[in-house]
């Protein structure tokens, strides 16, 4: 079976209240750290980077995949638009090319 990349281009997970939305994302990367097969990369766009600061309570659990080995890559385009770049507790500044790579090498999981 190919490693997976997850793609993670929102800041919640799934379409209506926001609020459940960041609840539903803590939950899938809580349980996801915890399985044995890990993805190689989770890669951050658009209000996806937003779950990288401690704004977010997504962000421990990642810092923990992170741990784990797991790539944790933030889109430089999207960090720069939301005014981030200080405020990242997790993840590498990565670029559209970073991710273009990984989707030639790896099955993509996009989170929306």
């Amino acid at each position: 079976m190919k490693q997976k990349v997850i793609l993670l281009a929102s800041h919640t997970l799934g379409k209506g209240s926001e609020e459940l939305g960041e609840t539903i994302l803590e939950t899938f990367f809580t349980l996801l750290k915890q399985r044995e097969s890990l993805p190689y990369a989770v890669f951050c766009m658009n209000s996806g980077v937003k779950a990288l600061t401690d704004a977010s309570f997504a962000s421990v659990h990642l810092k923990e995949l992170e741990q784990q080995g797991v790539r944790v890559i933030a889109c430089k385009t999207c960090v720069d638009y939301y005014e981030l770049s200080e405020s990242l507790t997790v993840g590498q500044i990565g670029s559209m090319a970073d991710f273009i790579q990984l989707a030639s090498e790896y099955e993509v999981l996009t989170l929306s």
